[in-house]
């Protein structure tokens, strides 16, 4: 027969007990374990470290100075910190401006909405936020994302009324999204879209907000709501007839202005407020020329009337009844979500170069807050974009009092300047947002993507394509369907890998990595690579058995000594449930069956206590199980000998004892 009830013999057992035994945790009670659980769930941090030992009045400053960040730095704020948010504030203001003008109109929301917007939610994250360097303002994705959803349920043209109310209302449920993400540390939904995705996705919208403003450049007055690819090309080429040259040579001249200062600071970056005022530059110049020119009465397009006064607030116009307050919850799920993951990236980016944290879960709960009171005070959806933070990270601020002096520079505008604009004209708007989008094409990144990981490569693209010849909404969806598919393919087919030895020394390693480290004889040394569930347990099961299979046949064609033990590796088996558990009792069955035995090395202390208490410890033998796989190695090695060495006492050949 084999070594399956082989008990360890005289010598065997001593060299046994020099080895460390694989101890099982001490039994916890229910609520204790759960409490845990929680607890590395949903706060891996710790927030509440800060309060321990610490008396009343401290933990009420340190609570308030946890939800409300201003309270702890500001009174350490200074003059000089101050210069240097000053420049940096009247730096992003010049820019927030017109971006924010353009990408309302992007929304197809009164472009007035772009200047409240830019106004009340930064003072609110000044207030709240937790990152120094992220400048808070819409967004040209949020914006799109916004008025493609709201349109195909009510027309921007048709009821401006209700398509107004609906954004604020969509708004609104963004911002209760995204505080209740932070209030209940639920950031990690968050993480479903994977960076790959947020590529694709940008880049896609990026392509279809940049193609629709042909219809500004061009001067169409009637233009498909459409976002795919072949539905925009077909209303610009359908529409020859109408195209505005006076629009076109306007359009190109400043597009061609805004990449070249953008090329010029990219260069130069010390320069970097060339860039950035490029585009008030632009609105003041092709102000002044339409004005002097006369040019909207050569069909150039211009915004018109602006309503002059801050914010009114806009509590009463919400809309929570159906049929459209399906559309505005689901509207504001999105591009919360979106607006998210935008958002604390860039505000992740500028403060690892910065040597700071910032909290997700803090940045999470002053969006939400930030977006519901800026839906109470007529502000459709706002985030941290990453053109308005670079700038302000590249003009030096140094706290989010930056974010006050560009919101007290829209007051200004809001208060005196509004008149200003009604001559600006729209194909500069189109030339602003395009400047900007070709900024978030990042082929670069798609091109690492395909050096370093062709699946996320395929992600990427799938988002970019089902955007650009979808929709967006679908090619949010395609990517993020993908993204978990292939979250669930690492789940439930995991790696398995053969093990083998590094000459002259005592570790073990993959022989595909190492294809120089060598297999013990008598000995399949296997290595699962993730927690044993129910998703996978079959999978495991399967291969296993088949590995197993495998060196019996290359041991037979090769001649060397039989196949006797199976050490299987759980170093990176964290956890296990009961279909894993049913799973590890078939593989012993089926190593029993051919007469093999089952060896488990460094097995975790969560599933050492899980096979304990379903008795498949007791099954195994305790004995069977070692701290590392050189232990385990070096037991059976001594086991093979002595067998080896009984079997050739008694004239038997040792594998068949």
């Amino acid at each position: 027969m084999g070594t399956a009830d082989y008990t360890f013999p005289q010598g065997a057992e001593e060299t046994h007990r020099r080895h460390h035994t694989v101890e099982a945790p001490e039994p916890q009670p229910f609520m204790k374990s759960l409490q845990y659980s929680v607890k590395e769930t949903l706060f891996p941090d710790d927030p509440f470290r800060q309060f321990k030992n610490q008396n009343a009045s401290r933990k009420v400053v340190l609570g308030l100075q946890y939800f409300f960040p201003i309270c702890e730095w500001a009174p350490r704020y200074n003059l000089k910190l101050f210069k240097s948010d000053l420049i940096a504030g009247i730096t992003i203001a010049s820019l927030a401006i017109p971006q924010g003008i353009s990408y309302a109109k992007l929304a197809n929301l009164p472009p007035i909405l772009g200047l409240y917007s830019s106004f009340v939610p930064p003072l609110v994250y000044a207030v709240m936020g937790s990152s120094r360097d992220l400048g808070v303002g819409t967004t040209a994705v949020g914006s799109l994302l916004t008025g493609a959803m709201l349109s195909k349920e009510v027309s921007a043209e048709k009821d401006p009324k209700l398509y107004l109310h609906l954004a604020f209302t969509a708004t609104f449920f963004a911002g209760v999204l995204e505080a209740s993400l932070g209030i209940f540390r639920l950031g990690f939904i968050v993480d479903f879209l994977s960076h790959a995705t947020i590529v694709g996705f940008m880049g896609g919208a990026a392509t279809v907000v940049s193609l629709q403003q042909l219809k500004g450049i061009f001067g169409l007055k009637h233009f498909t709501e459409a976002t795919d690819i072949i539905s925009v090309m077909r209303s610009v080429f359908s529409q020859t007839h109408q195209w505005r040259w006076e629009s076109g040579v306007l359009g190109c001249g400043f597009l061609f202005f805004l990449l070249s200062t953008r090329y010029f600071s990219t260069k130069k970056p010390k320069f970097f407020w060339v860039a950035a005022m490029a585009p008030l530059t632009s609105v003041i110049l092709g102000s002044l020329l339409v004005y002097f020119a006369h040019a909207e009465r050569h069909g150039v397009q211009v915004i018109g009337n602006l309503k002059k006064g801050l914010n009114p607030l806009s509590v009463s116009d919400m809309v929570f009844t159906s049929p459209y307050m399906s559309t505005a919850v689901k509207t504001g799920f999105i591009t919360g979500i979106i607006g998210l993951a935008e958002g604390i990236a860039v505000g992740r980016s500028f403060a690892m170069y910065k040597n700071y944290n910032i909290d997700g879960n803090k940045e999470m709960l002053a969006f939400g807050v930030m977006n519901i009171v800026g839906s109470l005070t007529s502000c459709y959806l706002t985030t941290g974009p990453f053109s308005r933070s670079a700038v302000n990270f590249n003009a030096g601020c140094k706290t989010v009092v930056s974010n006050i002096v560009m919101a007290i520079g829209v007051m200004f505008t809001l208060l005196f300047l509004t008149p200003l604009f009604h001559y600006t004209p729209l194909v500069v708007l189109s030339s602003i947002i395009i400047s900007a989008m070709l900024g978030l094409i990042d082929y670069q990144a798609a091109i690492h993507l395909w050096n370093v990981d062709k699946f996320d490569f395929l992600v990427c693209m799938s988002a970019y394509f089902g955007v650009v010849f979808g929709s967006v909404e679908i090619g949010l969806v395609v990517a993020v369907v993908i993204s978990i598919a292939r979250l669930l393919l690492f789940v439930s087919r995991p790696r398995t890998a053969l093990k083998g030895n590094i000459p002259n020394s005592m570790i073990y390693r993959n022989t595909e990595q190492y294809p120089y480290s060598r297999t013990i004889p008598g000995l399949l040394i296997l290595e699962i690579d993730s927690p044993i569930y129910f998703a996978n347990a079959g999978y495991l099961r399967e291969r296993i058995t088949r590995w197993i299979n495998e060196e019996e046949e290359r041991v037979k064609t090769s001649g060397e000594n039989s196949l006797q033990y199976v050490i299987l590796d759980m170093s990176a088996v964290g956890n296990i449930d009961t279909s894993g558990i049913s799973m590890m009792e078939e593989i012993k069955k089926i190593i029993d069956r051919k007469e093999l035995k089952l060896v488990l090395a460094n097995p975790k202390g969560e599933v050492v206590k899980k096979l304990t208490r379903s008795k498949f410890i007791d099954n195994l033998g305790k004995e069977w199980m070692f701290l590392t796989v050189a232990e385990a190695v070096e037991a059976c090695s001594f086991m093979l000998h002595t067998l080896k060495t009984q079997a050739a006492s008694k004239g038997e050949p040792w594998n068949n004892v």
